[in-house]
Order: structure tokens, then C-alpha cells, then sequence
């Protein structure tokens, strides 16, 4: 980030929505850790404590992601709802 008013990113991985079991999250988690590598100052959580401090936020905030969004939050959790958090939790403010 060039700009000390300006903040940080998501990170970048793809095809979140099509997460379907334990082997789909772990890409996301590889694809996590590969853009961090390359883009270490991009994230807006890029170190282990504001990460996991913003994973404990985005779990918590992810029932009203969908109900912004104008789905519903399933009972049950998947694997897709751990890697939607995941990425969250790189860029949450």
C-alpha cells in the first residue's frame, strides 16, 4: 500500500463459491498463503494475530454476509462457510 490512508485487500484466490469439501479449502488455503507470499503487504490482516482476530470476527459476521446477500445461512456448517471466513478474515476491517 502506497497511499497510509488506503487499505488493504482480500486475498486473492479463486472459485470460493464451488468449495465443497475438505480438499476444495485446502487450495483456497494454498492459493491464501501464495498471494501473501507474493503480495506480503497487500493484505488488510496480513500478520497471524490480526488475521486470527479478524476470523473470529468474520465467523461471527457471516450470517448477516448472508442475509446481505439475500440467502439464507445454513444450519449446518460446510466446508464452503470455512473457506468464505478464510478469505474474509485477509481483508476484514
Amino acid at each position: 500500500m502506497s497511499n497510509p490512508y488506503e487499505t488493504g485487500r482480500f486475498a486473492a484466490v479463486s472459485d470460493v463459491d464451488q468449495v465443497a469439501s475438505r480438499d476444495d479449502v485446502a487450495r483456497v488455503v494454498r492459493e491464501m498463503v501464495d498471494d501473501l507470499r507474493r503480495n506480503p503487504g497487500a493484505w488488510e490482516n496480513s500478520t497471524l494475530e490480526r488475521f486470527l482476530d479478524a476470523l473470529s470476527v468474520s465467523l461471527t459476521a457471516l450470517p448477516n454476509l448472508y442475509a446481505n446477500r439475500g440467502e439464507s445461512f445454513p444450519d449446518q456448517p460446510n466446508w464452503k462457510i470455512l473457506a468464505e471466513a478464510l478469505v474474509m478474515a485477509s481483508g476484514y476491517e
